[in-house]
C-alpha cells in the first residue's frame, strides 16, 4: 500500500463527454475495474459474469453467432459472452472505459489502483488468462458509442445485453421502442436495472417508472412491458441479481438489479 495522487493512470485521449464526468474519474474507473475483475464480495457473485452466464444459458441449443453488449463498461461481460458466441461487440458511452477494455484485450493484463482509506491505495492487476478468457478475447471488439443512436450496421444479433443501462439513458423509452431492429426474430434481449433514476441522466418525464402518473404509482417494470409489448414477449418472471461496488476497504455499496428476458417475436 502506498500514496498516489491518482487511482488510475490516464491519457488525454481517454477524455469522455462532460455529462458523464463521473465515469472519467479515477475513483469511478477503479471501482468499475474491481466490479468486473476483482474478487467476489460478501458471497455475491461477479455481476458481469453472472449476466453473461444467464444470457447464454437462455439461448442454449439456439444460434449463438452474434452478441451485442450495450453499456459494457470495462468489458467483463463481453469477454464472458465470447466463451460461447462467435462474435461479441461491446459498446459503451465512456471512451475511457472502452480504452481500458481494448487495452485488456490487446495485452491480456489490467493494472489499476484501489482506494483503501484516505490517501492510501493498493495496486491491483488481473490477467485474462487467469480468468479463462484469453482465447475468448479474440472474438470480442470494443467500440465507443451511444446506445440510443447506434449506426445501422449494428444489427442481426442473436443476443443483446443491456445491463444497468436503461436508467442512465436520456430517452430510455425511445431506446426500447427501437431495440428490436437490432435483433433477429427469436433473438433475446436481456435487461438488468436497479431502476436508480437520477435527473442528471434522465429527466423525470422520461423515467419508465418510479413516479406517479395521473395520481397513480407506476413501476419501472410496467414501463418496460409497455414499451416492449409490440415486438417482444417476456420469458418467465423477473429475477433479482445483486452486485457490490467497493468504494474503500471498508465501504461498499450493495445494489440489486431486476433482470428481465425478452424474446423478439415480430
Amino acid at each position: 500500500m502506498r500514496y498516489s495522487p491518482s487511482l488510475l493512470k490516464s491519457s488525454p485521449k481517454n477524455e469522455s463527454v462532460a455529462l458523464y464526468a463521473r465515469y472519467r474519474s479515477d475513483a469511478a474507473v477503479a471501482q468499475y475495474c474491481d466490479l468486473h475483475y476483482g474478487p467476489d464480495k460478501f458471497g455475491v457473485p461477479n455481476f458481469p459474469q453472472k449476466m453473461a452466464q444467464l444470457s447464454a444459458a437462455e439461448l442454449a441449443g439456439k444460434p449463438q453467432r452474434k452478441a451485442l453488449d450495450l453499456g459494457c463498461a470495462v468489458g467483463r461481460s463481453s469477454f464472458e459472452l465470447a466463451t460461447c458466441f462467435d462474435q461479441v461487440t461491446g459498446v459503451d458511452f465512456s471512451a475511457r472505459f472502452i480504452d481500458i477494455a481494448q487495452r485488456l484485450k490487446q495485452r491480456g493484463k489490467l493494472c489499476y489502483q484501489l482506494s483503501e482509506e484516505g490517501d492510501l491505495i493498493s495496486d491491483q492487476q488481473v490477467f485474462l488468462a487467469d480468468l479463462g478468457l484469453a482465447e475468448a478475447a479474440t472474438r470480442v471488439s470494443f467500440l465507443q458509442g451511444n446506445a440510443q443512436c447506434l449506426e445501422p450496421h449494428f444489427c442481426h444479433y442473436d443476443l443483446i445485453l443491456a445491463a444497468n443501462l436503461i436508467d442512465r439513458l436520456s430517452t430510455p423509452g425511445k431506446f426500447l421502442a427501437n431495440i428490436h431492429r437490432r435483433l433477429v426474430i427469436d433473438g433475446l434481449l436481456v435487461i438488468a436495472s436497479p431502476y436508480d433514476w437520477l435527473e442528471r441522466f434522465t429527466t423525470p418525464k422520461q423515467w419508465l417508472g418510479g413516479r406517479f402518473r395521473a395520481g397513480l404509482p407506476v413501476a419501472s417494470l410496467d414501463g418496460l412491458k409497455k414499451k416492449l409489448a409490440k415486438h417482444f414477449v417476456m420469458l418467465g418472471e423477473p429475477r433479482d441479481v445483486e452486485f457490490v461496488v467497493r468504494e474503500t476497504a471498508r465501504t461498499f455499496r450493495h445494489s440489486i438489479s431486476q433482470v428481465t428476458l425478452w424474446r423478439r417475436v415480430r
